[in-house]
């Protein structure tokens, strides 16, 4: 197995920044505005030689579950919002065209306003901050911001909203990105690696007329979170077993010519995977046995992609699930280069841990024997998804500068280059804020035209898309 440590992954990502002063780095930062304006960041024009999209959805099916794959294009047709959700990958190629920093972060890679929610500590407290690592890599940090202002627009559009809402939020976004930044690079490096957004500070931020209605929400999702909870969702008893129930085509036991079987050679899987884990954390997985294993099919981007649920139970027969998801190289690696990590799990579990304040316990990963890779977490924690086909324009724009706040910190905490960053971004100007949200509105366009290509290509027959497609 694999070993490497969480520094050597800290390295790869700083390693273009030289060891200098934070006061020499932010002057470095102000002097690339000299060769990449921050104005430029604004700019999207579709190149001759752009890659058809349609053509980068096909190459990324290779490797997926046959039978799903129009499950994935069936969820990416509800909307351009749903579609831009599941092309990380095409707007990765559209990101590596444009001009760049250079400077790297561990980023998400997938940084849209759906991949930020709220979700429980070991210590039981709601943090707000992103949840979703699939497509982590190290990589210039803009790709994130970009992938996230352009999200904002896509919102606005998909609630009604005008592009003036949906550009005026991008820029407030951006902005809380620049001023915490500012704020980060000043700070200890162990305070920004304590810093978290707690949701009791995210509430603070959110109108007064809707307060009240999230913290109720929160709440419950706090009161009724666990296993035990999703344990009369997906489980029961078939002939006085206890048995995951088959919800096809969304939860399902697939069947011997579908994909090899994990169950039988369950134990060398999970006992990889518990190599993975520290002592104390191993010993509590080891006070759980395996009872049944079925498919759940998640997300969007991921349709296809093998994700197991492993229903546990304890001599007490509490239930705890786990979920064994199957990961790929990021769809980032063509464009900014390789993990340190070989083993994909792997990469997503260490740049979670760097990109997070705190992660699931139960993170880990294992290699099945046909030599799929996997990372392993609890299926629910108290995951609060936030409700963007809800948002009017107070709420969207309080919102979007969480994340916002929210990405700097994690960028922060992964990177030397939080000076570098910084001084080129300003602490008075807000010319780059602007321009991400010319970019936003100009990139929200080109999604909407990639997704009437899909469409198209859909009624053309060349895609077969399902109607059993719901999230």
């Amino acid at each position: 197995m694999e070993r490497k440590t969480d520094e050597v992954q800290t390295a790869t990502v700083g390693r273009s920044a030289a060891i200098t002063t934070p006061r020499e780095r932010r002057a470095a930062g102000k002097a690339m505005r000299d060769t990449i304006p921050r104005a430029q960041h604004g700019e999207w024009n579709v190149e001759h030689g752009r890659p058809d999209p349609i053509d980068l959805l096909h190459r990324s099916d290779a490797g997926r579950m046959k039978e799903l794959i129009p499950i994935r294009y069936g969820r990416m047709l509800q909307s351009p919002l749903a579609f831009y959700r599941g092309t990380a990958g095409v707007m990765g190629a559209d990101l590596a065209r444009m001009p760049s920093t250079g400077l790297r972060v561990q980023a998400c890679g997938d940084c849209h306003l759906l991949n930020f929610g709220g979700f429980a500590t070991p210590e039981r407290n709601i943090i707000f901050d992103i949840n979703d690592f699939d497509e982590t890599l190290p990589a210039p940090w803009e790709w994130d911001v970009k992938r996230l202002v352009a999200s904002i627009v896509l919102v606005a559009r998909s609630n009604g909203l005008p592009d003036s809402q949906g550009r005026d939020s991008a820029v407030n976004c951006a902005r809380k990105y620049r001023e915490h930044m500012g704020e980060f690079s000043k700070m200890d490096p162990l305070r920004v690696w304590y810093t978290e957004t707690r949701f009791t500070d995210f509430l603070k931020s959110l109108p007064k007329d809707v307060r009240k209605n999230v913290k109720k929400r929160v709440e419950q999702a706090a009161a009724h979170s666990g296993s035990e909870f999703d344990f009369p969702k997906l489980a029961g008893t078939v002939g006085e077993q206890v048995r995951i129930i088959d919800q096809p085509p969304l939860v399902f036991h697939p069947k011997p010519t579908q994909t090899a079987d994990p169950v039988g050679s369950f134990d060398q899987l999970l006992h990889s995977y518990k190599e993975t884990l520290s002592d104390d954390r191993r010993m509590l997985v080891s006070r759980y046995r395996l009872v049944d294993m079925a498919i759940k099919v998640v997300g969007i981007g991921s349709v296809g992609r093998q994700c197991w649920i492993a229903l546990m139970m304890s001599e007490g027969d509490d239930a705890l699930f786990l979920q064994f998801k199957e990961v790929v190289e990021s769809v980032l690696e063509a464009y900014a280069g390789k993990s340190a990590y070989s083993q994909q799990g792997h990469r997503v579990v260490m740049g979670q841990r760097l990109m997070q304040p705190v992660s699931d316990i139960f993170l880990g990963w294992t290699t099945t024997a046909d030599g799929r890779q996997f990372y392993v977490r609890q299926l629910h924690d108290a995951k609060i998804k936030p409700l963007v086909d809800t948002y009017d324009a107070e709420m969207l724009d309080a919102y979007s500068q969480a994340c916002g706040w929210a990405l700097a910190r994690a960028h922060a905490k992964s990177s030397v280059s939080s000076a570098t960053i910084s001084g080129y971004l300003g602490s008075s100007s807000d010319e780059f804020d602007t321009a991400m949200g010319k970019f936003a509105v100009a990139y929200a366009d080109q999604t909407e035209r990639d997704y009437a290509a899909l469409k198209v290509a859909v009624r053309q027959g060349k895609i077969v898309a399902s109607e059993t497609s719901h999230v």
